[in-house]
């Protein structure tokens, strides 16, 4: 079995514009917008797929669909996925820098592949993270196998597995979900939304297909 069958490239083919803006937008999906914005007096002169992209720009984390609509004073569902759809085609047909991606069951305005290695070279980006094959395949039986106590992971690994997993939670890929009802009590572990936005995944529905080696 291919242990890790994720796209590694994923890690580093997007750069979420927030790296790059100062001051970004960080609301949970519960919080009103800020006072100051002064929305009712913008959404008079912006149109809705500006106050969109204002939104997508500063935004830290995938945005959900309702948050944005909240943002750009839209009603929920179709009409905001629509916008979203339509100022992605703009992008594609202005040959711009930007794509909008569905990520971590949201949207993120993120540069497109092409730049990653040029951008790498600019003061103040991150650089993409890097894991190891053996941190790779930890990741990948607890993402395709959660929730899962640390026991089956390293007894399907066939190595302990603690440190490895230790690392991933570190790296806030992995999250302590809940705890087993065998013997003990022990951990359970899941994938957590960074791991979604990391390998570009939309959702856990879009895990590629574990491929078993003969």
């Amino acid at each position: 079995m291919a242990l890790h069958p994720f796209n590694g490239s994923r890690i580093s083919d997007f750069w979420p514009l927030n790296h790059l803006a100062a001051n970004p937008l960080n609301l949970p999906d519960s919080a009103p917008a800020p006072a100051e914005c002064q929305l009712d007096e913008l959404a008079d002169t912006a149109t809705p797929m500006a106050l969109l992209e204002a939104a997508l720009f500063l935004a830290r984390e995938p945005m959900s669909s309702r948050k944005l609509a909240q943002l750009a004073g839209l009603p929920e569902g179709t009409k905001t996925r629509n916008l979203l759809r339509e100022l992605s085609k703009r992008y594609d047909q202005d040959q711009s820098a930007f794509c909008i991606v569905e990520v971590a069951e949201g949207f993120q305005l993120r540069t497109r592949p092409e730049f990653a290695a040029w951008l790498a070279r600019m003061q103040g980006v991150p650089a993409a993270l890097r894991l190891s094959n053996p941190v790779m395949e930890t990741l990948t039986v607890i993402a395709y196998r959660q929730p899962i106590p640390r026991a089956e992971v390293e007894r399907i690994r066939g190595v302990q597995c603690g440190d490895l997993i230790r690392q991933l939670l570190e790296h806030d890929l992995v999250k302590i979900v809940g705890r087993s009802d065998e013997l003990g009590r022990p951990f359970l572990y899941g994938t957590t939304a960074k791991f979604l936005s990391v390998f570009g995944l939309g959702s856990l529905s879009d895990l590629p297909e574990l491929v078993l080696e003969e």
